[in-house]
């Protein structure tokens, strides 16, 4: 399923789920639990746990999650919140997250995925908008402190 370029690509930048080839697996606890640190896979139903990278991905069966609401546009494209931005990082890490959410890699997959990689691609597309920009980036910037 997740074999060839998908799956190279996140090994290669250490966005592969945590549990999977031999890799340590997070189980949450009955505190983290309690407190629903902890969501379920909307897919096989099971904990996600505290994951590691961008969580974008069941680390039980690899299905793709909705996105997060709470995230803000520094911390999906992993910049410093301050003014200044790197912009060639910023377009790294653009096009790194837009080869695993993309709409086109989720062309056979279910309906579910397929709007959740619409929805993380348009959530992604507009972060980097925003932060490339610098009046854009500075507007969001003061947006945030309030």
């Amino acid at each position: 399923m997740w074999g060839g370029r998908t799956g190279a690509l996140l090994r290669v930048w250490r966005l592969w789920p945590t549990g999977i080839l031999g890799r340590r697996s997070i189980s949450c606890n009955a505190a983290s639990l309690a407190g629903s640190n902890c969501p379920q896979c909307w897919n096989c139903g099971g904990q996600r746990g505290p994951i590691r990278g961008d969580g974008f991905f069941c680390p039980q069966c690899r299905a793709l999650q909705p996105p997060d609401p709470t995230r803000d546009h520094f911390s999906l494209m992993d910049c410093n919140r301050s003014f200044r931005v790197d912009t060639v990082k910023l377009q790294h890490r653009y096009q790194q997250l837009q080869r695993l959410v993309h709409p086109d890699f989720f062309s056979k997959r279910s309906q579910t995925e397929k709007d959740f990689s619409e929805k993380h691609s348009t959530l992604v597309n507009d972060a980097y908008k925003t932060l490339l920009a610098p009046l854009s980036r500075g507007l969001y910037l003061l947006n945030r402190k309030n």
